[in-house]
């Protein structure tokens, strides 16, 4: 079962990015509820598409009398602008690249920094 609100618009997030292309609102259902306790009722489903899309986190695409919603954005973009919207809500830049360069997986840090690397050399990202 989902948990609150924010978490089914993640979870209706993960499903779409998921998905092969956009999908209608009962493909959804469908994905959300396989292997749920509790499955989820249409209209909330609904609902949760019709808010992301308002929030400009979904994209719907008419088909027929219904529509099919895709993600506006990948969801590393997502997750990104995320972490970039976190590191300019803070005064000090410096003390929070540093404590979360301390936490970071050692995998994660070699990407970040071939990443700064390649930024640096103004070479295109992957």
């Amino acid at each position: 079962m989902v948990g609150p609100a924010g978490s089914l618009e993640r979870a209706v997030m993960e499903a779409l990015w998921a998905a092969p292309g956009p999908l209608r609102v009962r493909e959804l259902l469908g994905r959300l509820n396989e292997g749920a306790a509790k499955p989820l009722a249409y209209n909330t489903v609904q609902t949760v598409a019709e808010r992301l899309s308002r929030k400009g986190m979904l994209t719907k695409i008419p088909d027929g009398s219904a529509f099919r919603y895709r993600p506006t954005r990948a969801r590393e973009d997502h997750v990104a602008a995320l972490m970039l919207d976190a590191l300019t809500g803070t005064s000090d830049h410096g003390a929070v690249l540093a404590r979360f360069a301390e936490r970071v997986a050692a995998e994660d840090a070699r990407q970040l920094l071939e990443a700064l690397r390649r930024r640096a050399a103004g070479e295109p990202g992957p």
